[in-house]
């Protein structure tokens, strides 16, 4: 039986293809998809490529679906479920996942193509990271899982306390995510971005103040002003992955601030910091990557208390033959995300 699924040929050579439907093993399942959603990734994947994957290779990696079909010995899905699916899962048995670090798995599965018709779950995450979901939720909400328990990952890395300044550069999906929590923790929450429309949703969302750095010079300056007595952020997120951003991000930092670095920069970026500044002012300096299966559920719980709401996430609706515009408009940041509906 055939479907059709997109694949990314080199950078900027997106095509539409059609395929033979998966084959799934024992421990696998086939999801008939409903809806993909637009990602960061996808748009510096499309633009520039990614260090892990060579092309051409099959495109994507936030759906949400229903089960097609189970193999024989899936024992808690069955077909017709709905589901939320996570793209990745950890071995559970190398050294960082039992030292407690299963972001940093040396045996991560990744299970791309999700701009497709069907996708093929494998058992480690139809183990790991594979949810059924409550009559309540979207297929639209569940789509944003993925993203959103990377923010959910990263937020409980920050050491952010009741009134807490906290500065979250970016204003994409992620760094949006970001703000929410950070807003649920009881922060104050200050949000720079270049785009309107995305600080605009930022106030929706809660976040006490906005800054507009389209037109500033000096973006360390202006956000310690807004601090009192021009200290600095208690916490600073970056969340945009542009090395300009990260090095910011340090300097706005408050004397024994925290920084979390989120945002994934390009190949061979080299992030120079002031070590003056971050041994007598005692800055600490974090980085943060991917998520954790904990997270993972922790994120949808969250999107079935609708602490984000897809309505606010997700503004335009694609078929797959359009997927490329979908991309596009969302790499000009016209949206926050698109999806592509099936």
């Amino acid at each position: 039986m055939k479907m059709r699924r997109a694949v990314l040929y080199q950078q900027e050579d997106l095509r539409i293809e059609e395929c033979e439907m998966p084959e799934i093993g024992d421990g696998d399942v086939l999801v008939k998809n409903k809806v993909s959603t637009t990602c960061g990734t996808d748009v510096k994947i499309y633009k520039r490529g990614y260090p892990l994957l060579k092309p051409p290779h099959p495109f994507g990696h936030e759906f949400s679906g229903v089960i097609a079909r189970v193999g024989r010995n899936v024992k808690n899905f069955r077909e017709g479920d709905r589901v939320a699916v996570h793209n990745t899962a950890p071995c559970g048995q190398c050294y960082y996942c039992k030292k407690g670090f299963p972001s940093m798995c040396e045996d991560m599965m990744f299970n791309r193509g999700t701009y497709a018709e069907y996708v093929k779950v494998p058992g480690r995450i139809v183990e790991q990271n594979m949810f059924i979901l409550k009559d309540s939720i979207s297929h639209k909400s569940a789509s944003l899982m993925e993203p959103f328990s990377c923010a959910v990952y990263g937020i409980e890395e920050c050491p952010i306390h009741l009134s807490d300044v906290v500065v979250v550069n970016g204003a994409g999906p992620i760094g949006l995510m970001f703000a929410r929590l950070a807003v649920l923790r009881g922060a104050h929450v200050i949000v720079t971005d270049k785009a309107e429309n995305r600080l605009e949703l930022a106030k929706k969302l809660g976040v006490h103040e906005v800054l507009n750095i389209s037109e500033i010079e000096d973006s360390v300056s202006a956000v310690k002003a807004m601090t009192e007595g021009s200290r600095g952020a208690d916490i600073v997120i970056e969340a945009t992955g542009l090395i300009g951003v990260w090095e910011n991000s340090v300097k706005m930092a408050r004397k024994a601030g925290f920084v979390l670095l989120f945002g994934g920069t390009k190949e061979n970026s080299i992030l120079h910091i002031d070590a003056t500044l971050l041994h007598y002012s005692q800055i600490t300096v974090k980085g943060a990557f991917h998520t954790t299966p904990r997270h993972v559920r922790s994120a949808l719980e969250l999107l079935e208390m609708g602490v984000i709401r897809s309505d606010d996430f997700i503004q335009n609706e694609y078929p797959l033959e359009r997927l490329e515009e979908a991309v596009l408009e969302h790499a000009a940041q016209k949206v926050i995300k698109n999806c592509i509906v099936y």
